[in-house]
């Protein structure tokens, strides 16, 4: 996932971007609400980890502004409060999580591996999401058409496993071997991915 940390503590920062990369995320650093404001609008994230408790504000209010402009990306907040009203405002606000200062990294990555679980799949620098269903390509959306639309993300679902040509002739408007060879041809050099041909079988996106 690519994501957006808001956190004013430099080490905390670093500490969580180090091991979110290490886990095979893609982690922007903002020290400020003004910084993560401006990404904000500059990038699109899979997810926030906001700090409630900034200098020169709350990462509530940053939030609640995201919101009113129309971001609904989801959010986890980072705070040292134990105040209810706090976090339960961060829930009407939209917040999906909250975890609690000081906590183990290995907490944060569990509950973003139970948050989207199987929700973002990958292929190289393409991702699928799936709740959404739009495709990204360096976070940023693309559309491929219908018919090749289909045809990835059944071969992307099923990554690993060889899908019958029978099974993506559904997904054509005029069944027929050329128009499916066609179609993957198209899906290939759109999109920079490797799809396999298994003679006799069907197509495969291999898992990396």
């Amino acid at each position: 996932m690519k994501l957006l940390l808001l956190e004013d503590d430099p080490i905390l920062s670093e500490t969580l971007e180090h091991f979110l990369t290490r886990e095979g995320h893609k982690v922007d650093l903002a020290l400020t609400m003004e910084e993560a404001e401006d990404l904000s609008y500059d990038n699109k994230y899979d997810l926030y980890l906001f700090d409630i408790n900034l200098p020169e504000g709350s990462g509530l209010e940053l939030l609640e502004a995201l919101r009113h402009a129309e971001d609904q990306t989801p959010t986890i907040f980072i705070t040292a409060l134990t105040d209810m009203t706090s976090i339960s405002e961060g829930f009407k606000l939209g917040a999906i999580d909250y975890i609690k200062k000081p906590f183990d990294p290995e907490e944060l990555l569990i509950r973003l591996q139970a948050k989207f679980k199987n929700e973002i799949l990958h292929c190289g620098d393409i991702e699928y999401d799936q709740e959404a269903q739009v495709l990204r390509k360096n976070g940023e959306i693309i559309d491929i058409g219908n018919v090749q639309y289909k045809i990835f993300t059944k071969l992307l679902c099923e990554q690993g496993n060889v899908v019958t040509k029978e099974v993506l002739y559904e997904c054509l408007d005029h069944t027929s071997d050329t128009a499916l060879r066609v179609a993957i041809t198209k899906i290939k050099q759109r999109l920079n991915v490797e799809i396999t041909n298994i003679r006799g079988k069907g197509y495969i996106i291999e898992k990396v």
